[in-house]
Order: structure tokens, then sequence, then C-alpha cells
């Protein structure tokens, strides 16, 4: 017996250890739930709060002179918790809010098969409802519990121009939410220009609060004064490089035509306009109308919803001379003194290629100026037929197609919008694959921008702005500054073609002699010295009038190209256009003379048939 009685004793103290540890960490535990932690504390209360999300101002755009473009403006969400709804006047709430039964029922359905959908959560029930309709039913609220409204802004468009530049915003669908957790259903997200393209930046950082409901589900205020809120973070506004004159005349200039103007500053590879024709008014895609007005767009035949500057896929015509020029020099084919006969075009073993009537022979510059079909047909058979540079004809076709890459052709240019198309450069394998026998000859036309060469005049007019830097170019983009931000690299480095700066030194002398005494004297003028090459592009209908040009040919602040869909010969639309509009950005204004034209030239239509689009 007595040696038990240790055992016992020390039995004893350990199970009064154990009691006395038990007590004191329940305890603490039951301090801590009741007096110290927040967090617990909110659990419990979950039934009486509400978090409802706090949208960021989305970023201002303002043009390169500081012009607002896009501001924001209040704007209110009817939201719904479908586990709230009790018993409410469904036709008081159709009346409150105007709209109807059949509506209101539809809607309630549309919610219920979201994805993500939960009864539990506010869901977007009706949006973009203006302060005077917000106001109205603010006061009638009460009746209609599970419904609240919630705070956020609409997009406001300060002018009618640039559409396919600034973009619109609009309702996310299933594969935005999919691919960014930023997303619910029923938030907005930019559909097209640099709406789009700079999403993340203009968009900001969502905040929150936190709201104490009574038993009746009435927000009776903010939970502990709002210490768990976060405040949203606006999104950074965007400086474009655009200049909303230049712009809104160039828009002017298009009307009633199909094509588009392109201008770039050549030393930053910044877009200084950058007209779609036909466009429409971005001011439209505003509102509970967007979706409406957006399908109207969709059906129209002239298709204004497509970005035919960076979309558009087109034959470039003469204006691809130039590349053509660089390319024989750089390879030694010909030299500036080099002369090709022209006896009403290219004529070679039965092949005719039509030029106009001109002095022959004539060397490079006059060639340039004249816009000589022959000179170009003759320099490119002799470079495909070479066999002192190149082995075959395919290896000459080859060097041909990595020049004009290098010139920004055939592949697309990075420009910082969506949408952007990269045109067409044959290869040798191209030409193995669609004929099943080539040569020089039978490809002739890519000499002179015909035939399978395509470009969009995004590139045409970044070719105007590498001559005008003789050689090189930065990636053409419109946006200029993001707020507290450093630009992509890519809009900053410099991109040098295979040609010297000696050989685009001849083909500058070729462009201004094209505007001295050549086919875009039209442009000419005593304020500063022009630089130019017309196209007149081929095509199944009328000829499409193109102008590629830049100035002041020494210090050039503005490349241009302009292609005008059926318009004629390259004098007809796209000089006179071209010329206008350099005169607009280096002056600053138009004088009266030139007021006079673009007046004139605004109310000149092109009829366009099915056959000729």
């Amino acid at each position: 017996m007595t040696s038990t009685e240790p055992s016992l004793d020390y039995r004893k103290y350990v199970l009064a250890a154990a009691a006395i540890f038990i007590t004191v960490v329940y305890v603490l535990r039951l301090f801590t739930l009741q007096l110290t932690s927040d967090n617990y504390k909110m659990r419990a209360d979950s039934n009486a709060l509400m978090k409802r999300i706090q949208f960021p101002a989305r970023g201002a755009i303002t043009d390169r002179n500081g012009k607002l473009l896009v501001y924001n403006q209040p704007a209110y969400d009817i939201m719904v918790v479908m586990n709230e709804l009790a018993g409410i006047d469904t036709l008081d709430l159709c009346q409150s809010l105007g709209i109807d039964r059949e509506w209101f029922d539809r809607r309630m359905q549309e919610i219920k098969n979201m994805r993500g959908y939960s009864r539990h959560t506010q869901q977007l029930f009706m949006s973009q409802l203006s302060v005077e309709e917000s106001s109205n039913f603010q006061e009638k609220l009460f009746r209609f519990p599970g419904f609240y409204i919630q705070k956020r802004s609409i997009r406001q468009y300060t002018t009618s121009h640039a559409a396919h530049i600034l973009g619109d915003i609009g309702e996310v669908n299933p594969a935005d939410i999919d691919s960014d957790a930023y997303y619910q259903p029923g938030d907005y997200i930019g559909k097209q220009g640099v709406e789009r393209s700079y999403e993340k930046q203009l968009r900001g950082i969502k905040g929150s609060e936190i709201l104490l409901r009574d038993v009746h589900g009435r927000i009776k205020g903010r939970y502990q004064d709002g210490r768990f809120d976060q405040q949203p973070i606006p999104g950074k506004n965007l400086t474009l490089s655009i200049d909303l004159e230049l712009q809104a005349l160039g828009e002017r200039l298009m009307r009633g035509k199909l094509g588009s103007i392109v201008a770039i500053e050549p030393k930053t590879g910044e877009i200084l306009c950058m007209v779609s024709s036909p466009t429409y008014d971005p001011r439209n895609l505003v509102g509970r109308q967007r979706g409406k007005q957006h399908k109207s767009l969709v059906l129209n035949p002239m298709k204004p919803l497509l970005n035919r500057a960076i979309s558009g896929q087109y034959p470039p015509g003469s204006t691809f001379k130039t590349s053509q020029a660089l390319t024989f020099l750089q390879e030694g084919i010909i030299t500036k003194d080099t002369k090709f006969p022209c006896n009403g075009g290219f004529h070679f073993r039965g092949l005719k290629v039509g030029c106009h009537s001109h002095g022959s022979p004539w060397p490079l510059v006059p060639s340039i100026g004249t816009s000589c079909n022959a000179y170009f047909c003759w320099g490119l058979y002799y470079m495909f037929n070479n066999r002192e540079h190149y082995k075959d004809t395919k290896e000459a076709m080859t060097r041909w197609k990595d020049y004009m890459v290098s010139m920004g052709f055939g592949y697309k240019l990075g420009v910082d919008l969506p949408g952007e198309k990269r045109g067409l450069i044959p290869n040798a394998k191209f030409y193995d694959e669609t004929l099943k026998s080539w040569n020089g000859l039978t490809v002739i036309s890519i000499a002179i921008g015909q035939g399978e060469v395509n470009l969009t005049p995004l590139q045409i007019a970044n070719l105007g702005a590498t001559i005008a830097n003789r050689g090189w170019y930065i990636t053409p983009h419109v946006v200029r500054e993001v707020q507290d931000s450093q630009l992509d690299t890519m809009y900053t480095r410099r991109h040098y073609t295979m040609a010297s700066a000696a050989n685009y030194e001849i083909v500058v002398e070729g462009m201004r002699r094209a505007v001295t005494a050549g086919t875009c004297r039209s442009a000419n003028t005593g304020m500063y010295e022009v630089c130019g090459k017309t196209g007149t592009a081929q095509n199944r209908g009328h000829d499409h009038s193109v102008f590629m040009g830049f100035a002041p040919m020494n210090d050039p602040k503005i490349a241009i190209a302009v292609y005008v869909e059926n318009g004629g010969w390259g004098a007809t639309y796209g000089v006179p256009f071209g010329a206008l509009m350099m005169e607009q950005y280096i002056n600053g204004h138009l004088s009266e003379a030139s007021k006079a034209k673009a007046d004139a030239f605004e109310h000149r239509t092109i009829t366009y048939g099915s056959n000729e689009r």
C-alpha cells in the first residue's frame, strides 16, 4: 500500500496542473475573441455587414497640347441581392425605373445565368443611371428590399473626333472575367482604341467599404467608422501624341470618302493624327444605349468600326518605288546616274508595264520625280537576274524581302492600338506555293507597289518617316505619356534599315524633285520645302489615290500618308490632302486660300459601288 502512495500523489498534481492550464487557455482565448480581435467580431457580425466595391476613377485622356478628350462623369448602378428580395411590388419597381415587366423578368433570369452568380452577393441589375434618375429612385429605395444604389463613373468624350484612337468601354464578357481576376460580372473594360490597349493603366485599383445593416437589411452606416475600408486608387492619365486640330482637319477632308490619313513626327515616332473614314462619334457609344448604337455600326456596310489606318491592307502603288530605289542603290544594281529607257513603259519579251509620257532615258532622281514605272521594273529585273550577286532568283528574292522587312513592311509595326494587320511582302516560298514557275518578269509588278504587295497606311506613313530620318524609325505610337510611368522602350528605340544614309539622301532629292517639277507639284510652297511621292494604286474599280511625303526637307516635323480608296490619280486627292495637313501642323493654321480648298474637298464625295470597295 505504502509503495503506491507517491504515484497517486503525482497523478493528482498532474491532473490539477492540466486543469489549470486548460482553464487559462480558454480564458485567454475568450479574452482575445471578445475584447482584442476585430476580425473575429466581424465574422460574428457578418450577417449584419455588407461589403460594397468602390470603383476607382478611370484615367483621363488628353491630346499632345493638353486638350481634354476623355473624362469621367458620375453615374449609378442598381444592384440586387437575390437572397434579400422579400415581397417587393414589381410593378412599382418597374415604374420607378422606367422599365417594363418583360425587361425585369428577362434581366433577373440573365443574372441567375451569369457565371459566378450567388444569391448572397450584389449583382448588377441596371447600369449607368444619371444623377437625376438615381435621385428619384433613392427616394423610393426603402420600398424595395434587396435593391441598392452603387456609385461609379461613366466615360464622357469632349469631341466627336478620333474615335478609332480613343475607343470606348463596355461591360465585360465571360472571356474577360476568365482572363483577369480583377473583373466581376457587371464591370466595365476598354473595348477598342487606347481604352483597350491601355486598360490596365487606365482602370486603377478597386477599393471597398464595409457597411452595417439593421435586421431589415437597411444600411445604418459604415462599420467601425470605416476602419476596414480600402480606398480605390485612381487610374493613370494618358497624354496622347495626336494633335486634335490636325485630326479634325483630316476627318473633314475624308468626309464622304473611304480611306485613311496617318501623320507621324519622324524624330519620335509619335502619331500626330490617325484618320479612318468613315468614322463615328465616340459620344454615341456611351451609356445604356451603347449596345444599340454599336450594333448599328456593326451592320453598316461601310464598316465605320474598321480602323483602316492599321487594319486596311492596300497596294502602296508608286510610293513603294522609294523603297525599291534604296534597295537597288544599296545592292549596287544601280547608281544615282544609272539610266533606263521608258518608251511608254517597260517592254521586254512580250511583257509590257505601261507608263505615262515623260523624257527618256532618265537617271534615278527625275525617275522618282516623274514616277517612272519602267525605271523600277528594269531595276528589279536586273537585280533578280544578277548572277554575280546571287546564285539564283530565289536568293535575290530573299535578299529583296530582307530589305523590305528592315523598312517596316511585311510584319506588324507594333503600334499601341488593337487590330493592327501585317500587310504582305511576298517571298520565294510564297511564289513557289502560288505559281508553278516564276522569275523576275513574272513578279515584275512588285517593283511598282502592285501585284502581291500590300501595306497598311500606317506602314506607308512610317516609310515617309524613315526617309525623313535618312534611314531609321521609331515604332509609331499614339500614347505620348503615361502618368508617373515610363513608355515601353519599344516606343523610344531606333530601328535602322539596311540602306545607308547616303542613299536615303538620293531618294530625298528625288522626292523633292517630285514636288518642284514632278507629280506632286500642287504640294509645293514657299513656306518650307516639301518632299513627296504620289501613288496611283490599281484596283478592280477606280484606282486608289495615294500620297506619301514629309516636311520640311532638312528638319522634318511631319511625315504623312494619304490613302483615298477609288480616288483616282495620286494628285487628285492624295497630294492636296497631304499638303493641307502639313500646312496645318507646321504653321498651326491654314491660309485663307487653303481654308477654301479644304471646304471644297470636304463637300466632295466619292460614290462607291459594291465592286469598288
